[in-house]
């Protein structure tokens, strides 16, 4: 395991640039391991909804976790409010960075993910096989 930190600044997308940051790595497979920081809006898909909410206002960032592919991303976020009411579920794109979002994200040099429909869940699941050429 390789890890790799990351510090996004104000306006970038997080999910885009954290397969952006895998993809720049040349490795194949990564997980966010954790991540802190700051959101002015956050698209977040709550369990069982097809469609993701749009928060909007500062947020603060208390946990994000997910794999990282090169053909996408599984991640979840939990956030709060300037209430501190917390929401989470599943990352999708459009989650801005407010001020700064500090993530560690682990790469696996001997493996290789990528996504594959799975007609049991209809979704785009989560395919892990050995990287034949380990970079």
């Amino acid at each position: 395991m390789i890890t790799l930190p990351l510090r996004l600044s104000p306006g970038d997308d997080l999910r885009v640039a954290v397969v952006a940051a895998l993809l720049d790595s040349g490795q194949q497979a990564g997980f966010v391991l954790q991540g802190i920081g700051s959101l002015s809006v956050a698209q977040l898909r709550y369990a069982g909804l097809p469609q993701p909410t749009v928060l909007q206002g500062d947020l603060e960032i208390l946990t994000l976790a997910g794999s990282v592919s090169a053909d996408g991303a599984h991640l979840h976020m939990s956030v709060s409010d300037a209430q501190g009411r917390v929401l989470g579920g599943h990352v999708a794109a459009g989650c801005i960075v407010r001020t700064t979002a500090e993530l560690l994200l682990a790469l696996l040099p001997a493996h290789r993910f990528t996504r594959e429909h799975d007609a049991r869940t209809g979704y785009p699941e989560l395919k892990i096989s050995p990287d034949p050429l380990p970079r």
